[in-house]
């Protein structure tokens, strides 16, 4: 079980994990050891995840996400096998930790007297130094 939260939890029979042939360094390495991580977590048909949390994370992965609502995560960045597989699970927990927070609710609020006063007075001040700059005209004909 990877815990992600205090209430959500993903049983790792969930997740599939995929090993290809990484680009990058590792020089003759490179091309015999299939190192990259290929991370494939069905966030569609999970039942660890509340539906709520199921929705934005489908919002959160954006391009990540499937058409068939399947989450791929692609961990290259290190040599090894085992911290390629650490970073995609860490990616993976995190993304859905992001998922799990609700988002605040903005309330609005109306400005105060003092700063509609303030903003009055601005416009007041620039639309004086704007008059000032114009053409004085010697004869008004």
């Amino acid at each position: 079980m990877i815990h992600i939260t205090r209430t959500i939890a993903i049983d790792e029979s969930e997740i599939q994990e995929y090993f290809v042939r990484a680009s990058g360094p590792g020089g003759q390495n490179v091309n015999k050891v299939a190192t990259a991580v290929q991370l494939r977590f069905d966030v569609a048909n999970s039942r660890s995840l509340p539906e709520e949390v199921r929705i934005r994370l489908i919002l959160l992965a954006g391009r990540r996400i499937t058409e068939d609502g399947i989450l791929i995560i692609n961990a290259r960045r290190f040599r090894t096998q085992e911290r390629n597989r650490e970073d995609a699970t860490e990616r993976l927990v995190e993304l859905i930790r992001n998922a799990a927070q609700r988002p605040k609710i903005r309330r609005r609020t109306r400005p105060t007297l003092t700063s509609k006063i303030h903003r009055l007075e601005r416009k007041r001040l620039s639309a004086k130094s704007k008059r000032l700059r114009r053409p004085v005209h010697p004869y008004n004909e």
